[in-house]
């Protein structure tokens, strides 16, 4: 039986994948848990989809896991989601290795619990030499806080007269974002039938190819990765030309 996996072209592979993880509440709620049900069982389709993007051999991909409008939901929610990132990263630091994948993170890390931040620092300085998959998580992330800090350090530079302002192009304000070691993405994912961006990588999904599923993500599995990756390659990227 032919599977999604087999009809991927390896050598015109997405080099960069980035995924709104959207649907945890909606698919507890439909099961009669409560929220963080759904986050616990979401960790289980991390695991698939990086394992699946380790093994196809995508070069990056980033998870929406945390936006900085996240801080805003209940106290307890927020409280149960950071011990279950904290716990996650630890407990899979063992298999990031075992895979080659190197984890990094971008957002406004500063605002998280300083347990799970030495955790999260740890993971990646012990992963930090594997140079398989990079797995970028966003916690404490939005585009515009990003955008806001950006403009913030180029204006003290310029002010400093360490960049001209005459200078400025897309490629300065590109190297002022946390993600100015990471590729825009090829291709965006957004599970569980929304269709809207919140607040994701604004400025890097200029001509990104974006895919939404009505699958909630707790339910997203390899097989649904590699129909998104199909999906993607029949398609005709022009770059606006």
């Amino acid at each position: 039986m032919s599977t999604f996996k087999d009809k991927i072209d390896l050598t015109r592979l997405p080099r960069h994948i980035a995924i709104i993880m959207d649907g945890n509440g909606r698919w507890a709620k439909e099961r009669g848990y409560d929220r963080i049900f759904g986050h616990q069982n979401g960790v289980t389709s991390v695991r698939e989809v990086t394992e699946a993007a380790a093994e196809t051999g995508i070069q990056y991909l980033t998870l929406y896991a945390f936006s900085t409008e996240n801080w805003a939901r209940p106290q307890q929610e927020v409280n149960a989601l950071m011990e279950l990132l904290v716990d996650t990263i630890e407990n899979e630091t063992p298999t990031l290795n075992k895979n080659n994948v190197r984890l990094k993170a971008i957002g406004d890390l500063s605002r998280l619990p300083e347990g799970a931040g030495i955790k999260l620092q740890r993971c990646i300085a012990e992963t930090s030499k594997n140079n398989g998959l990079t797995l970028v998580l966003a916690l404490s992330y939005s585009s515009r806080w990003e955008i806001n800090n950006a403009i913030k350090l180029l204006c003290n530079d310029v002010k400093s007269s360490k960049i001209s302002i005459n200078d400025i192009s897309d490629e300065t304000i590109s190297n002022y974002l946390t993600t100015r070691e990471i590729p825009d993405p090829d291709l965006m994912i957004r599970t569980s039938g929304e269709i809207r961006i919140s607040n994701f990588l604004l400025w890097q999904i200029a001509y990104t190819e974006l895919y939404f599923t009505n699958t909630h993500w707790p339910d997203f599995r390899k097989e649904n990765f590699y129909e998104a990756i199909v999906d993607y390659q029949s398609r005709e990227r022009r770059f606006g030309k």
